[in-house]
């Protein structure tokens, strides 16, 4: 029978690590709540809620392949710390003005900006820090752990934000403003846990100083990942998942809820919930069940990740809730395990050294695309809501499914592993 110290919490740099990040991650959901409200507190527009929100996003993008570089010069906790930090004075600072009645719509906009460039650092050292810390055989596990408990986060943390907004709404000096301060503070309170959290961790700080630029180091990544068949064809499904489902997903399920149930934003509310539950309950599944064998592996995969494309085509036509939910949360389902299968496995064939530029580089896929499909899918369903899905999904199902024919995916799992290229090149050097 298992133990704790047979599994990855029991490595105690793994769990501070774990510990950390979840009470940051929960701490994250009341921000990413009081900041919107904010803006239409101080507004009452839509316009200046999405300026306030593209500021968070471009500069995620636009940075995250330099973010890359920095965290395999510097090391990916020590990258992780220095985002922590930023991310803490910026939310106790608005935290601050906004209790003394100061916020205006350009500090707003500063917020996001910085919390924006800290993002695009701390997003490949979260997902570099990992495969540092915990043995090769125990980091599915330790992937499920972290991305299962930041998905757990995401269900229950906005409900409490919006709680405790609610609540000290009707105090201060604008309607609602001291309820969303003490949002701000709650989060920068998670950012010190996880600050304190990162300062015992051991591993993870080691750095490879490089003396090219940065636009080399940049190269290097995004060379090794085009170098590799098998990466190259897991970052363009990564990019066509963003591509077809979750663009099309984000726009379709709104306008379904609107549109043809009759419960409206309740049955919306409902849809999202069993999406964030069939994605969570996939990640413990991928952690709990041993991986597919390796002569099957691309091809289980991929035949999981397909179910994205036919449940987001079977919502062209459904017309109910119960339907409606069934099929969201198989979506969920299948996202959650295929993503965290596909993320360790990249990790487990990227050099130590090389993880943050290639991570950042499969992260700028991820979100690089989804503000363009959103876009494509707004502008889509004003033609034909049932056609924009059935054509996105089947799209991706098609995709998907026919990749399996190919050899690059049915070898996926026989490409070797860091660890056991390191431990052929011992047996030839004994």
């Amino acid at each position: 029978m298992s133990t704790i110290s047979q599994t990855a919490l029991g490595v105690q740099d793994f769990r501070l690590l774990w510990l950390g990040e979840a009470i940051s991650a929960l701490g994250d959901q009341f921000a990413l709540v009081a900041l919107p409200w904010l803006a239409l507190v101080l507004t009452g527009s839509a316009l200046a809620l999405g300026t306030v929100l593209a500021l968070m996003a471009i500069p995620r993008a636009l940075l995250m392949l330099v973010g890359g570089v920095y965290v395999d010069r510097l090391s990916p906790r020590r990258v992780m710390f220095a985002s922590n930090a930023v991310r803490l004075l910026a939310v106790v600072a608005l935290g601050l003005i906004v209790l003394a009645g100061g916020a205006r719509l350009w500090t707003l906009d500063v917020f996001a900006l910085v919390f924006g460039v800290a993002d695009a650092f701390f997003f490949p050292a979260q997902n570099s820090i990992v495969p540092a810390l915990v043995p090769e055989e125990q980091l599915q596990q330790a992937n499920g752990l972290i991305q299962g408990t930041g998905q757990l986060a995401v269900l229950i943390g906005p409900a409490l934000a919006g709680i405790v907004i609610a609540a000290l709404g009707t105090s201060g000096p604008s309607p609602g403003s001291t309820g969303i301060a003490v949002a701000l503070f709650a989060d920068g309170v998670t950012f010190l846990v996880s600050l304190l959290t990162l300062l015992l961790i051991r591993r993870g700080s080691d750095g490879s100083a490089g003396n090219e630029s940065v636009v080399e180091s940049i190269k290097q990544g995004i060379g090794f990942v085009w170098n590799s068949p098998a990466l190259r064809f897991a970052v363009l499904v990564v990019m066509a998942i963003n591509a077809l489902v979750v663009g099309p997903f984000d726009v379709g399920v709104p306008m379904i809820a609107y549109t043809r149930l009759p419960d409206g934003a309740e049955a919306y509310g409902t849809l999202m919930s069993a999406l964030g539950g069939g994605s969570l309950l996939g990640m413990l599944l991928a952690a709990a069940l041993p991986s597919p064998r390796p002569a099957v592996f691309g091809t289980v995969v991929m035949a999981i990740l397909a179910l994205n494309g036919v449940g987001l085509a079977s919502l062209a036509t459904v017309q109910t809730l119960t339907l409606a939910l069934g099929v969201t949360a198989v979506i969920g389902l299948a996202t959650g395990y295929g993503n965290l299968m596909l993320i360790t496995w990249a990790q487990q064939r990227i050099p130590q050294t090389l993880m943050g530029r290639v991570i950042s580089v499969v992260g700028l896929g991820t979100m690089g695309l989804i503000p363009l499909s959103q876009v494509i899918s707004g502008a889509a369903v004003q033609l034909s809501l049932t056609a924009m899905l059935a054509v996105a999904g089947g799209s991706m199902a098609l995709i998907t499914l026919a990749s399996i024919s190919r050899g690059t995916v049915r070898g996926m799992g026989l490409v070797p592993t860091i660890g056991e290229l390191a431990a052929a090149d011992r047996q030839e050097t004994e």
